[in-house]
């Protein structure tokens, strides 16, 4: 046999002389369509590394992608192993192949997550679960939520940072009723459900204007301070110390005008308000005669070294000497 004979066999024998077009193996990626999955009972699933083995019959439930896939209308890719490769995040897929096997599934409570099973549903086109996300989205909707909402302090540092961060004038209420030395007066529990029923009210007429917070971890058995701009401008303390002939008592006063007043000032500190800043304290030091402290009531300037804008106006009960209420005491005297 001559060489170029022999030249001419060898591409043709195999051997490792000469060049190899293409190596042996299965082919990575293979499109199926025709008869698609029908002739398999069972189906491996690769949703980008989510791994799911299932029937066909449980795929062609729905008239859906996926039972597409399985009758070879769509396309499918196959893997050398036989897995159905799926290019979808598969969180959520086992969700969707149990809503296929049982008609029904238990939906994440979280807007974005049923958001994103209603974004699955709709892709492989399970009409019956995207029907449920929908549902379960407008029962979202539809629960009512309280339009006044005031917030409970549970620590100092939380007043601080709510104080500073809230862009709207705030008002706390700080009642503590068990923070008490002495026995209460006849009047001191219903004065300070006054106070609480008069914090109420004023939430739900100024609610939106104002951020009203409730304190009952203080010192104070029923104090109110008013914020704005980030700093406390006034403060009404309605308990007071009374000296009996034997023995001390707690008093709990209601000044429900003062209160009101304070309240109303503080609208001044609105963000974009005509009186916000400089101006607003200005009309607050114009307070005319019927801005006085009323009987039985004081007032007082805090910081006045810090300057105009630095001052709290703090309004205390007077501190007085109550008659001596047992039998045959008459005598009345008042001590500051």
């Amino acid at each position: 046999m001559s060489a170029e004979a022999s030249a001419a066999r060898a591409p043709g024998l195999g051997d490792t002389a000469g060049p190899v077009s293409q190596p042996p193996g299965p082919v990575p990626e293979v499109s199926h369509g025709g008869r698609g999955l029908l002739g398999s009972k069972y189906v491996k699933l690769n949703v980008s590394g989510s791994l799911h083995y299932t029937t066909i019959q449980t795929l062609s439930k729905e008239d859906s992608l996926l039972r597409s896939i399985c009758t070879g209308d769509i396309k499918a890719m196959i893997d050398p192993e036989g897995w159905v490769v799926l290019d979808r995040c598969g969180r959520h897929f086992g969700l969707v192949l149990n809503f296929l096997r049982d008609g029904s599934v238990p939906l994440p409570e979280e807007s974005r997550e049923l958001e994103e099973v209603l974004k699955e549903a709709q892709y492989y086109r399970v009409q019956g679960l995207v029907q449920h996300c929908q549902n379960a989205m407008q029962k979202q909707t539809d629960v009512y939520e309280g339009v006044c909402r005031i917030p409970m302090i549970t620590s100092a540092k939380e007043e601080q940072k709510m104080i500073a961060t809230c862009r709207k004038p705030v008002v706390k209420l700080q009642n503590n009723r068990g923070n008490n030395k002495y026995s209460y007066t006849s009047n001191s529990d219903d004065n300070l459900l006054k106070n609480i029923e008069l914090f109420d009210k004023l939430g739900l007429r100024f609610n939106g204007r104002v951020l009203f917070v409730k304190d009952v971890l203080g010192d104070e058995i029923c104090c109110w301070s008013f914020y704005g701009e980030g700093r406390k401008i006034a403060e009404v303390c309605c308990t007071s110390i009374v000296y009996a002939t034997e023995k001390k008592q707690t008093k709990v006063e209601f000044p429900e005008a003062r209160i009101f007043e304070e309240t109303l000032n503080i609208l001044i500190y609105e963000k974009g308000g005509r009186g916000s800043g400089a101006s607003g304290l200005a009309l607050l030091d114009q307070r005319g005669p019927g801005s006085s402290p009323g009987a039985g009531q004081s007032e007082e300037e805090g910081g006045g070294g810090g300057g105009a804008d630095r001052r709290v106006r703090r309004i205390h009960v007077r501190r007085h000497i109550m008659h001596d209420e047992r039998s045959g005491g008459q005598q009345t005297v008042y001590k500051d």
